[in-house]
């Protein structure tokens, strides 16, 4: 029954049909299915199939757009149901897009999933330049810098800003997180990042892993 209920919000979303897509992620809760499998086993599976879509060109950059509309949506009801607690603050995360990405499907996701598993997060946004992550870092002391980049051309940027931070000798005071369809580990490696997350709930996981294992929330 479970996966016949994921398997119908996995088309919904597809079909970008906002409406049965909440109605459908509604029918999910109402049977207990936890919210991480209703997003990995249903929504996400969408979102894959959107994207092929959009390589084969039957989609188009509006399309995008409502789908991230459609997941700002849902991930509005699924957020209060995520196990951790509001009121527990595991650390502050600062997110961004960089420089000359305007792509924030994915990182829009990964910003709801941290705030529902109990981070503190900040969004920069979309087309974030380097020194606008090197401003919000010095203001907020955040204990994570996650930053998505979804095309080749602008993977560099990722490389500049950890370049930035270490120019200025803060490197070392936060954890850096990368991702994005174009991001792998061998990349999140060569430039100097700490963690390279396939998607948002490994995003999740691995944040709440670290600050266990590190012993360390910010103030």
């Amino acid at each position: 029954m479970d996966q016949k209920i994921l398997e119908k919000i996995s088309l919904q979303m597809e079909s970008l049909d906002i409406n049965g897509t909440l109605e459908e992620v509604k029918k999910a809760l109402d049977a207990k299915i936890p919210p991480f499998e209703i997003l990995k086993h249903g929504l996400s599976l969408g979102m894959d199939r959107i994207g092929e879509r959009y390589e084969r060109r039957e989609y188009f950059l509006s399309e995008l757009a409502l789908a991230s509309h459609i997941m700002k949506e849902v991930m509005g009801l699924l957020t209060p149901h995520f196990e951790a607690s509001k009121e527990e603050h595991l650390g502050k995360f600062l997110i961004g897009t960089v420089k000359g990405d305007l792509h924030d499907i994915g990182k829009n996701i990964v910003s709801m999933m941290l705030t529902g598993a109990g981070f503190e997060v900040f969004d920069l946004g979309i087309d974030v330049p380097d020194e606008r992550f090197l401003q919000k870092i010095l203001e907020i002391k955040p204990d994570f810098l996650g930053m998505s980049s979804l095309l080749t051309t602008t993977m560099l940027s990722m490389k500049s800003v950890i370049q930035l931070l270490e120019d200025q000798r803060i490197r070392d005071k936060l954890t850096i997180f990368v991702g994005g369809a174009v991001v792998t580990q061998s990349f999140a490696d060569e430039i100097g990042a700490d963690c390279y997350a396939k998607d948002a709930m490994e995003c999740t996981q691995k944040a709440k892993n670290w600050i266990r294992t590190m012993g360390k929330v910010s103030s």
